[in-house]
């Protein structure tokens, strides 16, 4: 397995067969806390610390893009202390490596509707949002009370007011159409999306960016990813021909 200092670099040559832009769906925290009996906050704390490692890691790697789903549209089912913890952990990560992002020339960006969170939380990742805005690095991308299918409905009813309106035929609404108003729009394709835990299933996770991404499934939780599991999984997807419906 390749170590930090001898790894390549993904990415970022021209002609590279990538990938440029990786998704990861951080599932596991309560499960690796569970099996250290402890409490799940303990879990999303170690959770961050893997978040870190990973960013770090993708850029040392040249990938130019990394989405991480932070919160699901459906987390807000979830215990309300465990939500407050949740957004204290978002907060405390802002605060803590806004600095190292811009200094690193690395742009933040949020899918989802992050102004539902507490004025706080808002407030910071506005500042953050502000502050990256004209970095020219790699992009982080956080998903943030993000559902693809409620992604893809206010793109539809967009659509559908526009054609209302006279303003496009919708006997002409193509793919295109659909692609240019999703919260991805100024992002590069999905090339590669992981799910850590073992579950094999997207989650109501960018549901139409993955048409043609390569799916990578590891049974590791999420607090034990690290850098050398970022490099597996990009390893296997450089393993794989895309044919993208051809031959």
């Amino acid at each position: 397995m390749a170590s930090k200092a001898t790894s390549p670099r993904f990415g970022s040559d021209r002609g590279s067969p990538g990938p440029r832009h990786v998704a990861i769906i951080m599932d596991g925290n309560g499960r690796w806390a569970k099996k250290r009996m402890l409490p799940r906050v303990a879990g999303h704390k170690a959770g961050v610390e893997a978040v870190r490692r990973t960013v770090r890691s993708a850029r040392e790697l040249g990938i130019e893009c990394l989405t991480l789903y932070a919160f699901s549209s459906e987390n807000w089912k979830r215990p309300e202390q465990e939500i407050v913890d949740l957004t204290g952990l978002l907060k405390h990560f802002i605060r803590a490596d806004l600095d190292e992002f811009h200094e690193n020339g690395v742009r933040l960006r949020v899918i989802g509707d992050y102004r539902a969170f507490e004025p706080g939380a808002v407030a910071l990742i506005d500042e953050a949002l502000a502050r990256t805005r004209d970095n020219k690095g790699s992009t982080l991308v956080i998903a943030l009370n993000y559902g693809a299918q409620d992604e893809l409905a206010r793109a539809a009813r967009t659509l559908a007011q526009q054609a209302v309106r006279g303003e496009i035929d919708p006997n002409i609404i193509a793919p295109g159409h659909i692609s240019a108003l999703l919260d991805t729009v100024d992002l590069p394709p999905l090339d590669l999306l992981i799910r850590t835990s073992g579950e094999q299933r997207l989650s109501n996770f960018l549901l139409w960016q993955c048409a043609y991404a390569e799916l990578y499934f590891t049974d590791r939780l999420w607090p034990d990813f690290d850098h050398d599991a970022l490099v597996e999984a990009i390893g296997n997807f450089r393993s794989r021909e895309r044919r993208f419906g051809g031959l």
